[in-house]
């Protein structure tokens, strides 16, 4: 049986005003095991975004229970949080967020550097080396953001975020600002990525990159279905009880 990596059960998400209530997300039900490439489509202000910082517990949920390996992450003050996001998830924007005052090998240290253990120098420069091997911009290392061009900056976000050996990669819109030459080089590698093992949850708005995943699902106001329709909830019941 596949290891569950996530596990969300009636995630709401409310934003609320003085004036109003908006139900970002309505009773999210939502599995991801090893080795899981999940797409996340849907229309403009469908919840995509609000479902991505909860999965990468940049907020909270209002209700619901969040397991990410096992461990209940829903209720987790700030600084917890954050200790735990830096060790199970990596994150893949599509502006990049790379540090431009800092050197390629900088930014991708960067999150080993904020571990709650602190890690001796020579691990820190051989993770970082591996994962610049492996989107093949070891001679990139000692460059800063500004002198790469948009695809080689998006292959440095791809490494820090494979640095810490994530439980989850979370990416969102990695094309967004790439050509299709460089968004279709940025997809293959990603699928790579997957092929040797790599757990990965990316919200697209691209139907082509969308197909590219072993699992597509799609969220319409607040709401995630498969993408016949079927509520995600009885889809992850037929994987469990068929031993997947």
């Amino acid at each position: 049986m596949q290891q569950q990596k996530i596990s969300m059960r009636g995630i709401t998400k409310v934003f609320a005003t003085d004036e109003m209530e908006t139900h970002a997300l309505r009773g999210i039900d939502l599995d991801i095991f090893a080795g899981d490439f999940v797409s996340i489509c849907g229309p403009s202000g469908c919840g995509k975004s609000t479902l991505l910082s909860l999965l990468g517990l940049l907020d909270m949920p209002t209700a619901g229970s969040y397991q990410i390996e096992g461990q209940e992450v829903s209720g987790l003050s700030l600084s917890e949080a954050a200790f735990i996001r830096n060790e199970k998830i990596g994150f893949i924007f599509q502006s990049f967020n790379l540090i431009d005052e800092l050197t390629v090998f900088d930014n991708i240290a960067l999150p080993l550097r904020y571990r709650r253990q602190s890690m001796a120098k020579a691990e820190i420069n051989d993770r970082v080396m591996a994962c610049l091997k492996t989107v093949d911009m070891s001679h990139r290392a000692g460059h800063r953001p500004n002198q790469l061009s948009g695809g080689q900056q998006q292959r440095i976000a791809i490494a820090r975020a494979l640095v810490g050996n994530p439980a989850l990669l979370l990416v969102d819109e990695p094309t967004g600002n790439l050509d299709s030459k460089n968004g279709d080089a940025v997809m293959d590698m990603l699928s790579e990525l997957n092929s040797n093992g790599t757990t990965l949850c990316m919200v697209t708005h691209d139907p082509r990159y969308a197909d590219m995943a072993s699992r597509k699902l799609h969220l319409l106001d607040g709401r995630i279905l498969d993408a016949d329709g079927t509520p995600v909830r009885q889809e992850a019941a037929l994987r469990q009880a068929a031993g997947q």
